[in-house]
């Protein structure tokens, strides 16, 4: 089983629609999937056609003990993976969670009993470095980071990268970067292309040779709880997804 957190400190990169595609193409390719919605907006949860306002359990019974995986997983009735849902419940968790043991260690310990049930297991991570962020990146082999190519998500980066350091250091071993994709790529601005230069010159192999281009099909399956490599496959958005899923698979045989 493959753990990997989708995370990116800036809000509005992309993590959403890069958790949810990945995981109908991973499916899509025959590969075992869950998708863990860690953020209490519960996007993921919504995009993958489950209603988070009729949920009976969630992540957040599973994060304070309160369930087992078994009874708050679901599965996507349009993207046909595993989903561990999320609603509003989640935003509570972070205080209720300060006074357990372990608090940090809540979503790991709750996979690892179902070691053998997927080949992949994907985190929604939130915007922000919480103690939800923190469940995600101690229960992950690995961090993906979408990131736009444009100033402003250089200068996150640097954080992020820092914040896997020393949870590499402190907590989780064997967390290490995956890979940077580059999304909602703009192939008109010339920024775009010299921070894309960027990265490749600082993270050489970390970065996918998948780009996903700004797209207007991909923005618009979400509120058809769709994912978009699903919605509308020929475009060209669902098309660098498919190729993405294709660039995981083949990493992971290298890891």
């Amino acid at each position: 089983m493959h753990i990997f957190a989708i995370a990116n400190q800036k809000g509005g990169v992309g993590k959403t629609t890069t958790t949810v595609n990945l995981a109908a193409a991973l499916t899509a390719s025959g590969k075992r999937t869950l998708l863990v919605d860690l953020d209490p907006q519960g996007n993921a949860t919504m995009g993958s056609g489950v209603d988070k306002r009729t949920l009976e359990k969630s992540v957040y019974q599973v994060l304070l003990g309160l369930a087992n995986l078994d009874e708050a997983r679901t599965v996507s009735p349009t993207g046909h993976f595993d989903l561990l849902p999320a609603n509003r419940d989640l935003a509570g968790a972070e205080v209720e969670m300060v006074e357990l043991n372990r608090r940090e260690m809540r979503l790991k310990e709750a996979l690892t009993r179902h070691a053998s049930d997927y080949d992949f297991v994907l985190i929604d991570c939130p915007p922000s470095l919480s103690l939800l962020t923190l469940n995600g990146l101690c229960a992950a082999h690995g961090v993906v980071i979408p990131m736009q190519c444009e100033y402003y998500a250089l200068e996150g980066l640097s954080d992020l990268v820092n914040t896997i350091k020393k949870v590499h250091a402190n907590l989780n071993p064997d967390l290490k970067i995956i890979g940077l994709l580059r999304v909602m790529f703009d192939t008109r601005a010339t920024l775009g292309h010299q921070v894309s230069a960027e990265l490749e010159q600082h993270f050489g192999d970390k970065v996918f040779k998948t780009i996903v281009p700004r797209n207007i099909r991909l923005a618009e399956a979400p509120s058809y709880g769709i994912p978009g490599v699903l919605f509308d496959k020929a475009a060209k958005g669902s098309q660098a997804y498919l190729a993405f899923a294709s660039e995981m698979i083949e990493r992971v045989k290298t890891m």
